[in-house]
């Protein structure tokens, strides 16, 4: 029984998914299972899957990231607003890659400080990252006047295009392979080395981690760190969308963010959840909004679905664990 529960944990993310696409290919119109949607799905699904990544590392952790859309926010307007000053009428290469760093290691800062609260005063990470949800967005409009941040053409545009080769069944996003090379490397991180293996000490159980010499407070820096550049990364993304630069941009993205980790197989107890799983999430919930649209359900209606998957793969994840407590 419980290898079967395991068994089921590792493809439930994977059979929710075959069960979404199967249920819109009778709902939706023909075009949702066109060979063009399905990469419009995958590029829908870069911003979220990318910032899942780092919501990944938070869970596991036993944390909680609410500031991930403010950062996304923050990030476009950096962006933007570097590129906008120094990117002239032909920003070339360099400005728009300084822009996007800038805008990485700025996410990167406040998932520092962010964690370094968390770590050093020990405040619930729910509270911290609240907090730096209203800081991140303050400041992300502060330095766009309140408005948005309009900037000359650039390659970073061309990160988000559905089909750079019209017509070609193998041409996707070229943002689509950034996200799954860092679905590679975060899986790397997490399963073959040190740091992957203390996130998930830590998660389980913290005060016996930190009997085994793991520098607990070190590791929580880290992991906020991480999930704030992966929260610069999906900014980056973010801009080549919208291509500018909008401190309004990503309210509410961090739920479906968790919710993403938590179709994956994330626990919110900590001590669970696996990249791919989180990226699989993300897919589901890029195809239940495409296929919605496709199908014409309004959206009041697809915040209901959402809430009620998120809830339910919650009271999954509890049933679970109440079992395993049993046992």
């Amino acid at each position: 029984m419980r290898y079967l529960e395991k068994l089921l944990s590792a493809i439930g993310p994977f059979l929710g998914l075959i069960f979404v696409y199967l249920v819109f290919c009778f709902v939706a119109p023909p075009e949702f299972h066109s060979i063009y949607n399905t990469k419009l799905i995958l590029s829908q699904t870069v911003i979220f899957g990318i910032a899942a990544l780092g919501m990944t590392l938070v869970i596991i952790s036993g944390g909680i990231d609410l500031s991930v859309g403010s950062l996304v926010a923050l990030g476009t307007v950096v962006t933007a607003t570097f590129v906008s000053k120094y990117g002239g009428q032909d920003p070339g290469i360099l400005i728009p890659a300084t822009g996007a760093v800038l805008a990485v290691l700025a996410c990167g800062f406040c998932g520092f400080i962010t964690g370094s609260i968390v770590a050093g005063f020990g405040i619930v990470s729910f509270i911290v990252t609240l907090g730096m949800m209203q800081v991140a967005r303050g400041v992300a409009k502060g330095l766009a006047g309140q408005t948005t941040v309009t900037c000359p053409t650039n390659w970073l545009n061309d990160m988000m295009i559905v089909e750079p080769a019209a017509g070609a069944w193998w041409s996707i996003a070229p943002a689509v392979w950034v996200m799954l090379g860092l679905l590679g490397l975060m899986y790397v991180v997490l399963h073959y080395t040190v740091f992957g293996r203390r996130i998930f000490a830590v998660g389980s159980n913290e005060s016996t981690a930190r009997l085994c010499g793991i520098r607990v407070r070190l590791n929580k820096v880290w992991v906020f760190t991480l999930s704030g550049v992966f929260a610069g990364l999906a900014s980056v993304m973010q801009f080549s969308n919208l291509t500018l630069g909008d401190p309004t941009a990503a309210v509410g993205m961090e739920l479906k963010v968790i919710a993403a980790v938590v179709i994956g197989g994330g626990s919110l107890r900590g001590g669970e959840g696996t990249v791919v799983g989180s990226i699989i999430g993300a897919i589901i919930m890029a195809m239940l909004q495409n296929g919605c649209n496709l199908a014409g359900v309004p959206n009041y209606v697809q915040n209901i679905i959402t809430g009620a998957i998120i809830i339910t793969a919650v009271g999954v994840d509890r049933l679970r664990h109440g079992r395993q407590t049993e046992v």
